[in-house]
């Protein structure tokens, strides 16, 4: 009997590995999951208690949320670096839903309006600072820049090349893809989402994605990695930046804007008085100089000649 039930007890952990392996999150490496059920799998975001829907992409605001979390209840995972801007590094508050509150506060008690994008849209102020909406971020601009190659690539054939990876990597639909143009080694990309249905990602989320998949710190999975290729060629990313457009104009008050100028004024003021200042000298200098040189030459006539 001992050798059957080995055998018996060998299939059973032969079927429940299998299982158990496949309960993780193909799209979150912060998710947390655990088998809840037979074929039943439920994953939720690292330190909190919302789940996470691994069928697409986890909300930028609960991402910076997950990124925050201290080592020790990460498990193994590395922490990321923290999400860092001229604004310092912050939790967000973000709604059940995963999109962020409209008002964001740091630890200071310094408060400011963001957009659906997260990205800060007011100047700073207090507990009392009032932000009337979340603005939705309309467009998102993405250059990019590549290593140089020996093989040129096709203008089309990098167009459908970035469009198969934000389709099949980030789930976006390409009718948000606006535009691809391609200068090498530039890539411009334009995503345009002017309203985004419930069953769709937002333009946000996919630009984080893409920023931390560049930056070699990937959300996804380690065996995950990003690779685009053109025609079997790859696609070797260097340099990105991210432009976010929304639907209404930021509200940076003039002050910030006033200082700039004025100190530009100052210093081309500072600029202007001292060269003037140092031609006046010159000057000075050039008119004593040619006095000294005619006094000389006049005493030197009217001194009287030994012969």
């Amino acid at each position: 009997m001992e050798p059957l039930f080995g055998v018996v007890l060998g299939l059973i952990l032969a079927v429940a590995s299998p299982a158990h392996d496949t309960c993780t999150c193909a799209t979150n490496k912060w998710a947390v999951c655990a088998q809840d059920g037979p074929g039943n799998c439920t994953c939720r975001l690292a330190g909190s208690h919302h789940p996470v829907d691994c069928s697409t992409l986890t909300s930028k605001c609960f991402l910076m949320k997950a990124e925050m979390i201290p080592l020790k209840e990460k498990r193994l995972w590395r922490p990321p670096q923290g999400v860092s801007d001229s604004d310092g590094i912050y939790n967000p508050d973000c709604e059940d839903s995963g999109v962020f509150k409209a008002r964001q506060c740091n630890q200071s008690s310094s408060c400011w309006c963001v957009n659906t994008a997260g990205v800060r849209r007011t100047e700073k102020g207090g507990r009392s600072l009032s932000c009337s909406e979340l603005v939705r971020t309309r467009w998102i601009y993405i250059e990019l820049t590549h290593k140089r190659s020996s093989s040129a690539f096709g203008v089309p054939d990098v167009a459908k090349a970035l469009t198969q990876l934000f389709e099949s990597r980030y789930k976006l639909h390409p009718k948000y893809i606006a535009a691809i143009k391609y200068d090498p080694p530039l890539i411009q990309i334009r995503l345009d989402q002017n309203k985004k249905p419930r069953w769709d990602v937002d333009i946000a989320d996919v630009a984080y994605y893409f920023e931390k998949d560049v930056n070699n710190d990937s959300v996804f999975p380690s065996n995950s990695k990003l690779t685009v290729s053109v025609n079997g060629d790859a696609l070797a990313i260097e340099k990105l930046w991210i432009y976010y457009v929304d639907e209404k104009p930021p509200e940076f008050c003039m002050r910030q804007l006033a200082a700039g100028i004025s100190a530009v004024v100052t210093v081309v003021v500072l600029t202007a008085g001292i060269g003037i200042a140092v031609l006046l000298v010159l000057r000075w200098l050039r008119t004593r100089t040619y006095k000294k040189f005619e006094c000389k030459e006049m005493r030197e006539i009217k001194a009287p000649s030994i012969e």
